[in-house]
């Protein structure tokens, strides 16, 4: 059946059904790599179910009923002849960033239908008509935007995102719906855990709402999200008992509520019952006397009475963020007040409580966000910290020049984005620093405490990861500081300091030619070292052995 614009029409007799044979994924002859091309839950531990399926009830048992309402089919969903076909947009409804190639179908009323509904929010839906397509409405809704910190947010307003479309199915008297992959490759979200997102929420919907809907039609318009989706719905909706047994140890970790959304642990509150209220259900009831002036009664009841019926155990609440915020502020300022003698003595604000690996993961993702955000040429100008080449292992190395770091003209803490974005791509594998302090003396410098804080935003891959850290001309304060350092802020990443005394000693873990040194640096050398064993270029700067 050709449309106006040529295409033909597929109706939903011409669809295979799910429970037809020819879609069966065989488990037995599967390879041993199949597991890896599972994308793993980057929050959630393995479970059980993934080590063996035997003795466990499966999660998602056979339906047949279900299974007759499933289609997969690929294509794209206008072409198909149902009541409603679904459109992945964004928030203003655009047509640029609509499905491809669904506005074009429709033709111009659609766009025009779009920009008077006023936008629509991420993880929500809004109805159409359809005008030249063969369906009856479309339905538009916004898919998340992906990133592994917020994955159960993502997750969650995903599964919304379908949800929410087959609600408004619902509404509208529709029974049959075409969905598409419900996110783009410019949200980041990767195609196999969207899948399962999509699958498992279908299957939660019909199990409450089958006898409304007639059909649900999965479009894939690649081959690689039509396996996907070949290869992951038997683990929903299984047609066998086979398939059922074979799908609970391959289902993840967590597969949702009752909904399809991902459990929260934090927002869980358990309450159980009261322990002690079978030995006070026999009390006998109040007289009318006792309830005549309740304020009275309620004041002078004895505390006892009212702990018969409470346990400590009869609410159980993960501690919310604000708790723990709470008492990180109370850690905080115990440690201020232990460390008072150490802002006395010029150290800074050292005592401040160790941080999480959490939460030095988003201090750091915060600060590079930001980074990331602003224009920090300024600070590159400055050429406090540069990349050099590379140390004679072959480690990235990043430079760092004392005297250039001008304490007073410098805001520190456009200094610390700066640094984080530059260090960013070092900090992921082992790298090396190299740090002059030729002439460094003369300047006034960072104390402990903004050390101690540059650490944390750093986070644990920096200090994982860093090698060594070679200084250069290192005086009896600096070496005093760095003793501070040890014992007072971090003893993993300053244990790791070696100093040097010649420039020609550098050499021997970093080669001349991966360094970018300043004129000072060979001039204080030869005014330190009275040219001992150097001989330097003036023209070119390098350094030759004298003879």
């Amino acid at each position: 059946m050709p449309t106006d614009s040529g295409d033909s029409v597929v109706t939903l007799d011409q669809v295979p059904c799910w429970s037809d044979s020819e879609f069966r994924y065989s488990y037995e002859n599967e390879d041993s790599g199949f597991q890896n091309l599972h994308f793993p839950d980057p929050l959630t531990a393995a479970s059980e179910g993934e080590n063996g399926g035997n003795g466990m009830v499966s999660k998602f048992p056979m339906d047949r009923e279900i299974n007759s309402k499933i289609y997969l089919w690929r294509g794209n969903p206008w072409d198909l002849e149902v009541d409603a076909v679904v459109n992945s947009t964004n928030e203003n409804l655009d047509e640029a960033h609509s499905s491809p190639g669904l506005h074009a179908a429709a033709g111009p009323g659609l766009a025009e239908e779009c920009s008077t509904l006023g936008g629509c929010r991420t993880g929500m839906a809004k109805v159409t008509n359809a005008y030249d397509l063969p369906a009856r409405r479309v339905i538009h809704t916004v898919g998340p935007k992906y990133a592994v910190k917020y994955h159960t947010a993502a997750e969650n307003a995903l599964s919304h995102c379908y949800r929410s479309c087959l609600e408004l199915l619902i509404d509208n008297g529709l029974r049959s719906i075409a969905m598409g992959c419900i996110y783009t490759e410019a949200k980041n979200y990767p195609r196999e855990p969207a899948a399962h997102v999509a699958i498992r929420t279908v299957r939660r919907f019909l199990e409450k709402q089958k006898d409304k809907i007639h059909a649900v039609v999965f479009c894939t318009t690649t081959s690689s999200d039509t396996e996907i989706y070949k290869r992951l719905l038997p683990l929903y909706f299984p047609r066998d008992k086979l398939e059922e047994e074979m799908a609970v140890s391959k289902l993840p970790a967590d597969v949702g509520d009752e909904n399809g959304e991902t459990v929260i642990d934090e927002r869980k509150i358990r309450i159980q019952p009261l322990p002690n209220l079978k030995k006070t259900a026999s009390r006998p009831p109040q007289t009318s006397t006792d309830l005549a002036d309740s304020n009275i009664s309620l004041a002078r009841r004895d505390s006892s009475y009212l702990e018969s019926y409470l346990d400590p155990a009869f609410m159980s609440l993960i501690k919310d963020p604000d708790q723990r915020r709470r008492e990180q502020w109370e850690k905080s300022a115990q440690a201020r007040n232990g460390w008072s003698f150490a802002k006395m003595l010029g150290y800074g604000d050292i005592g401040s409580p160790p941080l999480s690996a959490a939460e030095e993961y988003s201090l750091h993702s915060r600060y590079l966000a930001k980074a990331n955000s602003l224009n920090l040429s300024d600070i590159a100008e400055m050429k406090i910290v540069y990349r050099g080449g590379v140390d004679s292992e072959g480690r990235p190395v990043m430079v760092v020049v004392g005297a250039h770091f001008l304490l007073r003209c410098l805001d520190l803490e456009r200094f610390v984005l700066y640094i984080v974005k530059e260090f960013e791509p070092l900090i992921q594998k082992p790298y090396t620093i190299v740090y002059f302090h030729s002439t460094a003396s003369l300047q006034i410098q960072p104390d402990l405490g903004w050390m101690k804080r540059l650490e944390q935003i750093l986070g644990r891959k920096h200090q994982r990861n860093l090698h060594a850290i070679y200084i250069l001309h290192p005086t009896f304060g600096l070496k005093t500081a760095i003793l501070g350092l040890q014992m007072l802020v971090d003893n993993v990443v300053w244990k790791k300091v070696v100093y040097i005394d010649l420039l020609l000693q550098l050499f021997k873990f970093v080669p001349r030619e991966q360094l970018t040194i300043p004129d000072f640096v060979f001039q204080h050398d030869i005014e330190v070292n009275g040219g001992k064993g150097l001989l330097v270029d003036p023209r070119t700067k390098y350094v030759y052995t004298r003879p």
